[in-house]
């Protein structure tokens, strides 16, 4: 017995310290990152059954808010998972009752009814107290982002009890911009996968889900002023096209969740499949004096162009409620087409171009910047049109897509006054074994050679995953959780978040939230979550 004595003084601290790491660890679970947080060791018991969410007396949104009311029933799902699917666990309240739990919920503008914007506000605080918490915005937006906050500090027991601890968090985004591209023209991608995409950037704080809807291969987009665009260039006219229902379906999601929807209609390169149902668009290719059969980028040389792009840009005005449209601009080859077609090179002199095929586009990319300027509409295009030294309306946003020098191209593009942003680093469709998160968390958005104001023309960045490889049956595990990194990137303090290694205890258990969320978000290393993807 003495010799049993003389250790279990030390095992028992050591058991003491082992329940204080995992309960530290437990405790500070929010991606991304507050600004600012501090939690307490003491807990809240919560039952679902006591539980409410209410409007603070002094909030300008009341009952009747469609964004908050409907945030209220989804996020009462997302805490108690267990109770919505019918299975709460009865041992749960064996000893105690637990006391009443209420989420009050006060914002100062109401703004229920519109959509986020440039210049919203997603600021928050959230105070969780005994009994209650206490979350005040200024706009829905910010409310919704404290309550997805909300949310990942509860956590349950090995028997199922739900619990919160005493919390303060003061938080807003570092970025204002902070977008996800999806590509629904290498491969068509079924609404379902487009919402749950966005239920995932919700879970993440991005709030921009930039829709590269077509391109090159298929044009999926169902146009009311030119059908024939997608009967004619979808990859099936009925099962691969995206109806207005759809389009409007995927903007309500959206809204419902804090998420702007861009719109991008890339041109005048990437646009083979809209020659399909639009004759005389596309530049026709020549093999010596004759047509050889082939096309090349939108003709930018006929009215016949100029008007039909009017048109369509009339028309995403209409459909689309941002005021940010992607307008592409990249990746346009001179090659083919426009060296040999005998009627781009008669206008090339006309114009005074001389062989510069870069101006020709510049006058075809000005053209179509003044038009959306036109409609009251921001312009955001690639970079290949800065680097072309286009006249550029000077409230153009800049998007930065090559990987190679992006630190010297956010100079020159601030320099010249231009706000950016940074997608270059973020170029996920590209895939490599091992922890390629810990790439995109490395990324400095601001780290480049130019003064504060170029630093502040920096309004965010976004993730792409470009669609060659990829469709509904690998877009999630490609996206999630490597995503999370750029997220946390471009909505937290950069100082308090240059550790990856201090980082991956939290992106690990975000992971295992979002697989109980029904995300199937692949594994970050070796391990298990308590709660399995069970393919819901």
């Amino acid at each position: 017995m003495a010799h049993t004595g003389i250790h279990s003084q030390p095992v028992r601290s050591c058991l003491l310290l082992v329940v204080v790491s995992v309960w530290v660890q437990q405790v500070d679970g929010v991606w991304p990152l507050p600004q600012q947080l501090d939690q307490s060791a003491d807990r809240n018991s919560l039952s679902p059954q006591r539980f409410s969410f209410i409007y603070g007396r002094d909030s300008a949104a009341q009952t009747g808010c469609s964004v908050l009311d409907a945030a209220f029933k989804r996020y009462f799902s997302i805490i108690f998972p267990d109770f919505t699917k019918g299975s709460e666990n009865g041992l749960q309240y064996m000893w105690s009752e637990p006391q009443p739990f209420v989420v009050s919920v006060s914002v100062k503008t109401r703004g229920c009814d519109g959509y986020p914007d440039e210049d919203s506000d997603e600021s928050y605080n959230l105070s969780v107290s005994e009994g209650q918490a206490v979350l005040r915005s200024v706009t829905v937006w910010g409310a919704l982002r404290g309550l997805e906050s909300f949310s990942q500090l509860v956590y349950q027991d090995d028997y199922g009890s739900y619990f919160i601890n005493k919390t303060e968090i003061v938080d807003f985004p570092r970025f204002a911009f902070r977008g996800l591209l999806l590509d629904t023209s290498r491969h068509y991608l079924p609404l379902h996968a487009i919402l749950k995409t966005l239920d995932a950037m919700a879970y993440s704080k991005f709030n921009v889900f930039h829709w590269h809807i077509v391109d090159d291969p298929s044009f999926p987009y169902q146009s009311r002023t030119f059908p024939d665009l997608s009967n004619k260039g979808a990859f099936h006219p009925f099962t691969h096209v995206y109806t207005q229902s759809d389009v409007m379906r995927v903007i309500e999601h959206a809204r419902m969740r804090g998420i702007r929807v861009v719109p991008e209609f890339d041109s005048p390169g990437h646009t083979l499949s809209w020659g399909k149902g639009q004759p005389n668009l596309l530049t026709p290719c020549y093999k010596g004096d004759v047509p050889s059969g082939s096309f090349g980028p939108v003709d930018p040389t006929v009215d016949t162009t100029y008007k039909f792009m009017e048109s369509l840009l009339k028309e995403v005005k209409f459909v689309f409620p941002d005021s940010y449209v992607h307008l592409g601009g990249d990746e346009v080859s001179f090659a083919c087409c426009r060296q040999s077609n005998p009627n781009v090179r008669t206008f090339m002199e006309k114009m005074g171009f001389g062989k510069d095929f870069t101006k020709l586009e510049s006058f075809y990319m000005e053209s179509i910047m003044n038009m959306t300027a036109a409609l009251n509409r921001t312009s955001i295009v690639w970079q290949d049109v800065f680097d072309y030294r286009e006249r550029i309306p000077q409230d153009t946003v800049l998007e930065i897509w090559k990987g190679e020098t992006y630190q010297a191209e956010l100079s020159r593009m601030t320099q010249a006054g231009h706000r950016v942003l940074l997608s270059a680093p973020w170029y996920i469709n590209h895939i490599s074994y091992g922890q390629d998160w810990r790439n995109s968390y490395a990324v400095q958005p601001q780290n480049f050679s130019g003064t504060e104001e170029q630093k502040k023309l920096v309004i965010g960045g976004e993730v792409a995953m470009w669609g060659e490889y990829v469709d509904a049956t690998n877009l999630n595990p490609r996206l999630w959780p490597r995503a999370c990194a750029a997220a946390e990137r471009l909505w937290s303090d950069e100082e308090k978040t240059l550790d990856a290694d201090l980082a991956f205890p939290r992106l690990e258990k975000f992971r295992c939230e979002l697989l109980r969320r029904g995300i199937q978000a692949e594994p970050l290393f070796v391990g298990h979550c308590k709660h399995e993807y069970d393919g819901l």
